[in-house]
C-alpha cells in the first residue's frame, strides 16, 4: 500500500486532495495540521496534530511516507526548509509541493499577451513582495536534492461538479495565460503522482484551467 503524507491536510487545497486521493487511490493517507483532529476519522487515515516547528512530530509523519504532499500558508521558506530537513533526516524521497504562479514574473498580461514586468517596489523585477516567499520557498525544494514536483497555482476556486477541470500544467520558463485552476484539478494531479510517482518528477509547473 502507497503511504501518502498531507501537510496542511485541514486546508482548503488539503481537505479537496484528500478526498480525492481516499476516492481514486487505495493510499493510506497520514494527514498533518495543527488542527488534525477536527478531521473525520478514516480507518485509511492516520491523524497527525502538530506544526511544522516541530521536528519530531513532522519526521514522524513523513518517515513512511511514498509521497509527502505540502500546501501550506505562512512562512513558506521556513516550512520548506523544515519539511526538507525532516524528509531527509528520515530517508524520504518524493515531494509535491504547492507555490504560486507569477514567482517567476510568468504570467501574461491580459492586454497584450505578453510578460508581465512592471510591478513596482519589489526586490525582484516582475515579482510582486507578496510572492517573494512561495519564490524562496520553491528555490528551497529545487534545491533539496529531492525528488520533487513543484504546482504553482493559479487562483483556487471550486469545481460546479466536484471533478477535476480541463487543466493544463506549464513548464518553468513558459509564459501562463489564465487565472483559476479547481482545487479538484491540483487534487487530481497529485493522484497522479500517486499512482505513478515518476510522472512530473523534478518538474516546476503551472497549472490552469482551460477556459471554456
Amino acid at each position: 500500500m502507497t503511504n501518502v503524507t498531507i501537510i496542511g491536510a485541514t486546508g482548503s487545497l488539503g481537505r479537496v486532495v484528500t478526498r480525492a486521493l481516499l476516492k481514486k487511490t487505495d493510499a493510506h493517507l497520514t494527514l498533518f495540521s495543527r488542527t488534525a483532529l477536527s478531521l473525520v476519522a478514516n480507518l485509511r487515515v492516520t491523524r497527525m496534530s502538530a506544526s511544522t516547528d516541530n521536528a519530531s512530530a513532522l519526521e514522524d509523519a513523513v518517515r513512511d511516507a511514498d509521497v509527502v504532499f505540502v500546501a501550506l500558508s505562512g512562512d513558506l521558506p521556513f516550512m520548506a526548509g523544515q519539511v526538507v530537513a525532516a524528509m531527509n533526516r528520515v530517508g524520504a524521497r518524493r515531494i509535491v509541493f504547492v507555490s504560486a504562479y507569477g514567482i517567476y514574473g510568468e504570467v501574461a498580461d491580459e492586454r497584450d499577451g505578453r510578460q508581465s514586468r512592471d510591478v513596482r517596489g519589489s526586490e525582484s523585477p516582475g515579482i510582486p513582495d507578496i510572492l517573494l516567499p512561495y519564490l524562496r520557498a520553491a528555490d528551497i525544494i529545487e534545491s533539496s536534492g529531492l525528488d520533487y514536483t513543484i504546482l504553482r497555482p493559479g487562483w483556487f476556486k471550486d469545481s460546479a461538479d466536484g471533478e477535476p477541470g480541463h487543466y493544463q500544467l506549464i513548464p518553468k520558463g513558459r509564459l501562463v495565460h489564465g487565472h483559476d485552476v479547481a482545487r479538484e484539478s491540483i487534487a487530481d494531479v497529485v493522484c497522479r503522482v500517486v499512482e505513478n510517482p515518476y510522472e512530473l518528477s523534478g518538474e516546476n509547473v503551472a497549472i490552469i484551467d482551460v477556459q471554456e
